[in-house]
């Protein structure tokens, strides 16, 4: 008998010592955008190579890319190249993308398309695009959209564009 209430004693302070602990701050979500404030983003990024990519926790092919581009969005930083995720995961997916974001933690920042307007919104981002993804969007440092990839894509295809990407703005800067 007194080793049980040891033990339930023992728990209740576990117990207690465990919601008592100071938690970890949760990151904060993605700003939501729209398309007039994906618009904004691109001016934001003018000036700069920017490879904007789309993605989403239920998204099979979007998981499995999502690391690799997250590893070119550092191999290539310091060459000049800016990574921007849009996230198009449902409000009810919220905790699944926290998740992913939290586990992957992406060196680059990451916005959440708000609800509704889905035709304004992929139109804003590539004039003739249906949604699918993963999708990325590259645009050259004059704001010009200069590229995509729709579907997934391997690390081969990407280096390539990313290449292409920022020799075209090396060859635009020289143009000057």
């Amino acid at each position: 008998m007194k080793l049980r209430t040891i033990c339930v004693v023992w728990a209740l302070f576990a117990a207690v010592s465990t919601l008592a602990a100071p938690q970890a701050a949760a990151p904060s979500d993605p700003k939501l955008v729209d398309a007039q404030g994906y618009q904004k983003l691109v001016e934001q990024y003018r000036g700069k190579a920017v490879l904007f990519t789309f993605w989403a926790t239920w998204c099979e092919p979007c998981r499995d890319e999502f690391p690799m581009v997250n590893e070119l969005a550092k191999q290539y930083a310091p060459q000049g190249l800016h990574v921007v995720g849009i996230n198009l995961d449902q409000d009810g997916d919220l905790i699944l993308m926290r998740r992913f974001i939290t586990r992957y933690k992406p060196v680059f920042p990451n916005y959440r398309k708000k609800a509704g307007d889905e035709d304004a919104f992929v139109q804003a981002v590539l004039p003739g695009w249906n949604g699918a993804i993963p999708a990325s969007v590259f645009y050259a440092k004059d704001g010009r959209q200069i590229g995509h990839l729709l579907g997934a894509g391997d690390r081969a295809t990407y280096e390539a564009a990313i290449r292409s990407l920022l020799a075209s703005n090396d060859s635009a800067a020289a143009a000057r």
